[in-house]
């Protein structure tokens, strides 16, 4: 068999084809950002994860806020840099609900346009990149990681994964110390979505340009250093204490943390993600077909799969800093690579025809469409494309009376209310609650005492359709609570009502 044929650099490109490229790209952006909402539901501010985030920056805001939970929003608060950037933004006058909207926008403009710059070096169609960018529109989970490939609102996370697929651009275009630029605020929304971005880049690094071996050695030493001075003697101390079994029954339903209880079935999904990179890399090796920098980009991406081992190890400990950095997200980046890979096998091969170019990328593209009018007509039909601002809704209205009464009152809702209404009271209302099961549990990996008190604010509270009048004015005397909010009747003066929202005073 003859050596196979190198095509190590990407074509020249001249100022007219970069133009059309930009014009081209430029087209792309509206489209992409409009399918990518439409698949992930309609843009919503204030869902899911923003209960940790939004009452952050609030909070930063207006320290007076959140008198009773400002320990659990600091507990997870303190570990990035979201609450210190997003706050002097606010401060300008934009209101953080525009400002969530903007980034959100900012987030699916720079994941397409890096999206594009990536495929257009990597791959020699046009097709391919077009294609390549209407993929990223089919929101997926990351099975059994808590992550998600988009997400219905602005997250910091996705934030920080768009900054590090602009290093991964840079990096294939052999700009290595422009790459890590994009990374730096990347950490700063979002530490560990950086940290496997940095190790993937920095292992590609090494690949790509032997003589740097050993000085990202040392680098990577001082690092590990000063990593571990953090969570021991730092700030971040104490983090290397293993999780005792009274806390780990507290996250119990946040399977997502333990890769070790993970059911065969999710095992294969996850790496599966190994063959089609290492499958597809082979055949474009074979073909002749692999682009400078490509080797490197696929070993420092695969080098993931050793981290996430080594911490498998730890898991089993299980070691709370471990645990708290979810490595099982790393997927989230072999994902990435193997969608644009797969993505390049369909729509070009080895053997690119114009007809299946088209064909195949106007089927990604169509699919796409179809799912999105699925998602929006069939799945959420009540729901708008996008709302910026809390929903007037029965639920909306009430948050809006919680958001003029005093900020130090404390409020008991039905714990899983976040998800049954769209949004939390510390997010919509701006006030403290006494508990909200999904996320305060989440948030007490991250602090034993937390978890403790989420614990056992779920056993005072017992099955909250059940409450009764007498238990919630004990609840409110017990833990100073102010406003009962429910759909439930109960001989209690009611201050305000919406609907079949009422909101009872307790004291």
């Amino acid at each position: 068999m003859g050596r196979p044929r190198t095509n190590s650099k990407a074509p020249e490109r001249g100022p007219d084809l970069v133009t059309r490229d930009l014009r081209l790209l430029l087209a792309l952006l509206l489209p992409f950002v409009v399918l990518a909402t439409l698949n992930s539901g309609g843009y919503r501010f204030g869902a899911s994860d923003q209960a940790f985030y939004v009452p952050a920056v609030l909070e930063r805001l207006d320290p007076a806020l959140y008198p009773r939970d400002s320990g659990l929003i600091e507990s997870q608060a303190r570990l990035t840099f979201v609450d210190e950037t997003l706050a002097p933004l606010a401060e300008t006058g934009l209101p953080l609900t525009a400002l969530c909207a903007a980034l959100y926008i900012v987030t699916l403009v720079l994941l397409a346009a890096t999206a594009w710059l990536i495929a257009t070096t990597l791959f020699a169609s046009r097709w391919t990149a077009v294609a390549f960018v209407a993929a990223l529109t089919l929101r997926h989970a990351i099975a059994k990681t808590g992550t998600n490939t988009l997400e219905a609102y602005f997250h910091p996370r996705q934030l920080a994964f768009a900054l590090g697929a602009v290093a991964i651009a840079l990096f294939l275009r052999g700009r290595y110390a422009a790459a890590l630029v994009p990374l730096l605020p990347a950490a700063l929304l979002h530490p560990t979505t950086a940290l496997w971005l940095l190790i993937w880049l920095v292992v590609a690094a090494g690949v790509a340009i032997p003589r740097t071996r050993l000085t990202i050695a040392v680098l990577a030493g001082a690092a590990l250093l000063a990593g571990l001075w953090l969570v021991t003697a730092g700030p971040l101390g104490g983090r290397l204490a293993v999780m005792d079994a009274e806390w780990l029954a507290t996250l119990t339903t946040k399977d997502y943390l333990f890769p070790l209880g993970w059911p065969v079935s999710v095992w294969l999904i996850n790496l599966g993600y190994v063959p089609v990179i290492v499958g597809i890399w082979q055949y474009r090796r074979r073909a002749g077909l692999l682009r400078e920098r490509e080797n490197a980009l696929v070993a420092g991406c695969l080098s993931l799969l050793a981290v996430f081992a080594a911490a498998l190890v730890l898991h089993r400990a299980p070691v709370a800093l471990f645990v708290q950095m979810q490595p099982a997200r790393i997927f989230w980046m072999l994902d990435f690579l193997a969608t644009a890979y797969a993505v390049w096998a369909l729509v070009e091969g080895a053997t690119p025809r114009l007809g299946r170019q088209v064909i195949a990328t106007a089927c990604i593209t169509a699919f796409s469409i179809g799912r999105a009018v699925y998602v929006a007509a069939f799945l959420f039909p009540d729901r708008p494309m996008a709302a910026i601002d809390i929903p007037p809704t029965d639920w909306g209205r009430v948050m809006a009376w919680a958001r003029a009464t005093g900020r130090d009152t404390g409020w008991l809702a039905d714990p899983v209310h976040a998800a049954r209404y769209g949004t939390s009271v510390r997010v919509a209302g701006e006030r403290d609650v006494f508990v909200e099961e999904i996320k305060d549990t989440a948030i007490g990996m991250y602090d034993r005492e937390i978890a403790m008190r989420t614990r056992d604010r779920l056993a005072a509270l017992g099955r909250f359709e059940s409450l009764t009048a007498a238990q919630a004015a004990d609840l409110g005397r017990r833990y100073d609570l102010d406003y009962l909010v429910t759909e439930n009747a109960l001989d209690l003066p009611v201050a305000f009502r919406s609907g079949p929202l009422r909101v009872y005073r307790l004291r």
